[in-house]
């Protein structure tokens, strides 16, 4: 019996998820501390102001608010981000990266990269590319699951 495309793609998708969470690419941070803390130090690295907004976070990672919030927070109580305000609507919320604790995050972030530089390694830079392609088209697309 053939197997569907879809239940091929099911099948990688779950491979892949398992791969990340084995190898557990946010050592030292809860994963969705990880992806705020990437959010973050984007922001600190292009932005002038250095420092991203809640709403952004939300948006970006389709989190729930509280969820956010709550990640947010424990960022704060680990002194990696605080909070600081906007120059516009004093209502919005907006935190950054805590310079002097960064080299934290930082080594987090290294180790994963070594990760990444081992998956390149293993599937090539053409796959690489093309799958970074592909999740772009996904996320550019909109489409939430």
């Amino acid at each position: 019996m053939m197997v569907s495309r879809e239940e091929s793609l099911l099948e990688a998708w779950v491979s892949l998820s398992s791969i990340l969470k084995n190898n557990r690419i946010t050592k030292g941070l809860m994963y969705n501390e990880s992806i705020v803390m990437l959010l973050a130090y984007r922001k600190y690295q292009k932005s002038e102001s250095k420092k991203i907004s809640i709403k952004e976070i939300i948006h970006i990672t389709n989190m729930q608010k509280s969820l956010a919030n709550r990640t947010v927070n424990a960022l704060i109580d680990k002194n990696l981000l605080e909070r600081c305000e906007g120059e516009k609507d004093k209502r919005v919320q907006y935190v950054r990266c805590v310079k002097e604790n960064l080299e934290t995050f930082l080594m987090v972030h290294q180790e994963s990269l070594e990760i990444v530089r081992d998956i390149v390694s293993i599937i090539g830079e053409e796959d690489t590319d093309r799958f970074i392609s592909i999740v772009g088209k996904l996320r550019n697309s909109g489409y939430k699951i």
